[in-house]
């Protein structure tokens, strides 16, 4: 016996209802009724296009449009309506509940259109809104990024490669640099807004509307600065899905990255940062623990967003032409990608916002001696000394140095000037910190100056996104 509805938007050709197991499997309106919205407002576009098209008159359009209006309100007030609801998809929701209220002048609405038209226009429309949230989240990281490297500029911590000492740098640069990196993610998610924004409608199922209709004017009412081109490839393409995921798969990337270091930074071993309260969580067996479990969790929240990507490029990569039912499958992980990514990027800017920095740590990690090899060769350099010969040069004093159990630089100048003699007197400038990061003065370096003129551009570029978004 099957649980379906007897009004479906399909169905005259067939004896039997379908099975009742297969009904469930094949509908959508557990996860599609947040596109509701979009539907409704896809539906307002089309009853403006039949009115146009004389297929409606003044009046039925009127009632149509007001029906819908009420739709709108009781989706709101009463969420359990929404769920109590047998409706195969988000198009059926809306037509069963016009066919009870309007009788013939409902089944009208569907004139001349496809749910294959209908969905990907309602798609696109989420997809935009979606990124314009994305961007608006990502700005809210980036300020609190950006707050404090300002609130720390001049702070010195040891930067790394291959998870070694490499080079002094700001704890400020630091910031800045994956300040930088979120706003590519912005930039990726407004790549993919525009990529939706197209509007489909008015392409029937693959071969383009047998009415009248202006499909400029639909698309202006929706906010679509234009159309798609091709009605085929309009029903059937998932492009700007794709762009959109990937837009979230290197944010929640870059997060995971982000939460790593905090992960590490947090250890007694490094000891850079305090965890704050309000972002931890404790050992139910150990007292004294805190634990970094708003970072392990965006850490490991990446796995499922990367997911997500894969699981709709599989789903597409063996679609013939035209549109197929397997496309039912790209809402779900896109759906849950947002919505994850949305909420790692709150927890990021909230627990950034409330990590306290040890600088005196940071500061005593980056006098390690071994961050000022490089700028001994460059002394070497500025002397004549070809930066190669020089690198060689440097290599075997912190060999010489390390057979003998100390700090290279304690050994004497004597003994440098027995590797080169080109090392003088004012050698111990160079071999500083402040010295170290003063001299990176050209754009995109670690020199205060300079990362103070970045810091004021990056805001600056944050608060246009933010305006934007």
């Amino acid at each position: 016996m099957s649980s379906a509805p007897e009004k479906k938007m399909w169905g005259g050709r067939f004896d039997r209802a379908p099975d009742a197991s297969f009904w469930e499997f094949q509908r959508s309106w557990r996860f599609d009724q947040r596109l509701l919205p979009f539907e409704l407002a896809v539906n307002r576009a089309w009853i403006g296009a039949l009115q146009a098209a004389r297929v409606l008159t003044t009046d039925e359009a009127a009632r149509l449009l007001a029906e819908l209006r009420r739709i709108a309100e009781r989706a709101t007030q009463e969420p359990a309506w929404l769920e109590q609801s047998p409706a195969e998809d988000v198009h059926h929701f809306v037509e069963l509940h016009m066919l009870e209220a309007l009788g013939a002048l409902g089944a009208k609405l569907h004139t001349g259109r496809s749910r294959n038209e209908l969905v990907a226009t309602s798609f696109r429309l989420y997809v935009r809104e979606s990124s314009a949230a994305t961007r608006r989240a990502i700005a809210q990281l980036a300020s609190a990024l950006l707050a404090q490297a300002e609130q720390h500029l001049g702070a010195p911590m040891p930067g790394n490669t291959h998870m070694q000492h490499a080079q002094p740098i700001l704890l400020s640069h630091y910031l800045h640099a994956h300040a930088e990196g979120f706003l590519r993610d912005a930039g990726r998610a407004a790549t993919a807004a525009a990529s939706a924004d197209e509007c489909p409608l008015g392409s029937g199922a693959l071969a383009g509307c047998v009415l009248p209709i202006d499909r400029m004017a639909i698309a202006r009412e929706l906010g679509f600065p234009r159309v798609t081109a091709n009605s085929l490839d309009a029903t059937s393409q998932r492009d700007f899905a794709l762009d959109y995921l990937f837009a979230l798969v290197t944010a929640a990337v870059h997060l995971s990255r982000f939460a790593e270091d905090m992960v590490l930074f947090a250890t007694p071993e490094f000891g850079f940062i305090t965890l704050p309260d309000e972002f931890s969580t404790g050992s139910s067996l150990m007292p004294q623990k805190k634990n970094p479990d708003s970072w392990e969790l965006i850490r490991g929240k990446c796995g499922r967003v990367n997911g997500a990507l894969i699981s709709l490029l599989t789903t597409l990569k063996g679609l013939p032409t035209g549109y197929q039912r397997d496309l039912q499958e790209d809402k779900e992980p896109l759906f849950a990608a947002h919505e994850q990514v949305i909420a790692m990027l709150h927890i990021a800017a909230g627990a950034i916002a409330a990590t306290q920095f040890n600088v005196a740590r940071l500061r005593e990690a980056a006098a390690d001696p071994a961050l000022l090899a490089t700028e001994a060769a460059d002394y070497l350099v500025q002397r004549g000394v070809p930066f190669r010969e020089a690198h060689e040069i440097v290599g075997k004093v912190v060999r010489e140095a390390e057979k003998r159990g100390q700090s290279w630089v304690t050994l004497p100048l004597e003994k440098l000037r027995q590797f080169s003699p080109a090392f003088g007197t004012d050698l111990a400038s160079y071999l500083t910190v402040e010295s170290a990061l003063a001299r990176r003065r050209a754009p995109g370096g670690t020199a205060p100056d300079t990362v103070r003129a970045a810091l004021d551009d990056c805001r600056q570029r944050v608060a246009a996104l933010e305006a934007k978004a």
